[in-house]
């Protein structure tokens, strides 16, 4: 709901701030007094047309600001207009500020919560919002393509028309693959032809996963067999020692060291674990030597060997390097995903006779669904028509005729429905337009078409009485719903306003004392002398007294008779609202 609105400099307001209330607000005051002026700050607040005729005298610029909370039913919406700009308020995610400011050199500045924004992001916000009965552009009844969401909440469709959007998804998704496999048939068969060759060439490698590591490893050892070699038998040499030249062998110095331990360490038996060591150290050195003296006459030289592992890394390599991976791993894997590809590409014609019974089936399945939802939906706009004409003759317009118009379109490629086929979307096959006669004699013609002050006004009302429930507008702006009514017709139609109230916020501008007694806030709005200019003020009217006395000036009779007047016009309101609570 609209929380707060602050204006500064605009037109003849000087300074205004004024807190609404959730229920039904009632503006008022004399002719001239700058009422309707409270609602073209909000229609600039929600995008309208900048004008640097607004900028009160003798001010450089205006400001308009308005605090909305958000409710349940446009919380999801508003959000995600605010979350695709990165304009939502985390420390709070439920307030919403808008903000317009006119100089009078021309130019413009929109914010949304202290962020500088486009004036269409605040009327695109705003249509989800707000409706103004005046100007159009903020009236969602007056748009057509809302008329069908609006005629599927009221008739409670829209678990249905869920469950329809869900097949139409999966049809879009079939279309999508069946023109992917019809679209070039030989682009398709070329392809085969070359994952064919790339699966034949990663599979006749008979690579494994490891090899590669293992190739690597045997070729540096053959590279450097004669060096592994020398190395080997020189350690073994100095181990074992070398008769020829009378070396000292390292085993057996060794072992003469654990001799002499053995002796020490029966005198001194402190001594044991050193003999211990000493005799392992021996015959490690002994296992040592005859490991390396059998590795170095088993090393050898054998380039054919070498020359396979050589080849065999050059078909890895090029392997990898022609598929553009880093791994045996990843080839292995990329020739798994091109045999599948390939299955599914020899597999397209099989492919392709299913798509076409798949799509068939859900064209049917549509149009049953379409059919249903349309027939419904013819039912309930007879309804909705029968009741709207009975508020309309409620607001003294007892001849006005309406009507649910619903349409179809055939179609070669749509859904079908006996033996006809019939264009259609996530919501079915039809096309929804509200259509009013407002006089006798005229004919029905679109809503947006037909009416407008007053008379426009009144529409609204009747239409949002009726879809109240399915309307997921919250705040709703009325400005002369009272012309051309008297004061009798002027308690039913504040009876009515109010009566929206228990789902939406509504503020109204009115003359009629009578409709401005359903109030549940109600504000004054007077024209005073402001550093020597007229300035509207408005103030919100606290307490009886000061209600009674306003309804009396509207009722043109400020006396004795005109207080009690106002007092039982007042009474009268608050006796039909308790009724109706």
């Amino acid at each position: 709901m609209l929380e707060e609105l602050r204006i500064q400099n605009f037109a003849v307001i000087d300074r205004l701030e004024l807190q609404f209330g959730a229920g039904f607000n009632v503006i008022t005051g004399e002719t001239g007094a700058g009422k309707s002026i409270l609602i073209d700050a909000v229609e600039l607040l929600l995008g309208a047309k900048a004008n640097p005729d607004f900028v009160r005298a003798g001010g450089e610029r205006c400001l308009i600001e308005g605090l909305i909370k958000l409710d349940a039913r446009t919380r999801t919406s508003v959000t995600a207009l605010l979350q695709r700009e990165d304009l939502v308020d985390e420390a709070d995610p439920d307030y919403l500020t808008l903000m317009r400011e006119i100089r009078r050199r021309g130019r413009s500045t929109a914010r949304i919560n202290g962020i500088p924004v486009r004036s269409e992001l605040l009327s695109e916000i705003g249509k989800e919002l707000f409706d103004i009965h005046g100007q159009s552009g903020h009236l969602s009844l007056f748009r057509p393509r809302h008329h069908i969401d609006l005629l599927d909440r009221y008739a409670d469709l829209l678990d249905i028309r869920a469950g329809l959007a869900m097949l139409v998804n999966e049809l879009t998704q079939v279309q999508a693959e069946r023109r992917a496999l019809q679209e070039d048939k030989e682009a398709l068969r070329r392809r085969a032809d070359l994952l064919r060759h790339e699966v034949q060439e990663v599979r006749a490698a008979e690579l494994d996963s490891d090899e590669e590591v293992d190739l690597l490893a045997d070729r540096h050892r053959l590279a450097n067999s004669e060096q592994l070699a020398t190395l080997a038998a020189e350690a073994a040499l100095l181990l074992n020692g070398d008769e020829r030249q009378g070396g000292a062998a390292a085993v057996d110095a060794l072992m003469g060291v654990a001799a002499s331990l053995a002796k020490l360490a029966q005198i001194d038996q402190n001594m044991t674990e050193n003999h211990e060591l000493a005799e392992e150290l021996a015959q490690g050195a002994q296992e040592l030597a005859l490991t390396l003296t059998r590795y170095a006459d088993d090393v050898e030289y054998d380039p054919q060997r070498l020359n396979e592992i050589e080849e065999r890394l050059e078909l890895i390599k090029t392997l990898k390097r022609r598929h553009r991976v880093d791994s045996v791993s990843e080839l292995l894997a990329y020739a798994e995903r091109a045999a599948a590809e390939l299955a599914s590409i020899d597999d397209s014609d099989e492919r392709l006779a299913q798509l076409s019974q798949q799509q068939d089936r859900l064209l049917r399945q549509i149009g049953d669904i379409s059919s249903r939802l349309s027939q419904a939906r013819a039912e309930a706009g007879t309804s909705l028509s029968a009741e709207v004409v009975r508020e309309l003759a409620d607001l003294r317009m007892e001849r006005a005729q309406f009507d649910a118009l619903l349409a179809q379109a055939e179609h070669p490629a749509g859904c079908i429905i006996g033996d006809r086929r019939y264009k259609f979307d996530g919501k079915g096959i039809d096309d929804v337009e509200f259509m009013l006669s407002a006089n006798p004699g005229e004919p029905l013609r679109p809503l947006a078409k037909v009416a407008s002050g007053g008379e426009a006004a009144r529409i609204m009302l009747a239409l949002k009485r009726v879809l109240t429930a399915a309307d997921q507008t919250p705040i709703l702006i009325f400005d002369e719903v009272d012309q051309g009514i008297g004061g009798r017709i002027g308690a039913v139609v504040g009876e009515k306003l109010w009566s929206l109230s228990a789902e939406h916020q509504v503020l109204c501008v009115t003359h009629l004392p009578q409709l401005a007694s359903y109030a549940d806030v109600h504000f004054q709005a007077q024209k005073d002398l402001v550093a020597e200019h007229a300035a509207t003020l408005v103030h919100r009217l606290a307490d009886d007294d000061a209600r009674i006395s306003e309804l009396a000036a509207m009722l043109g009779a400020p006396g004795a008779a005109g207080l009690e007047s106002a007092r039982e016009i007042l009474a009268a309101a608050r006796g039909r609202k308790g009724l109706l609570r």
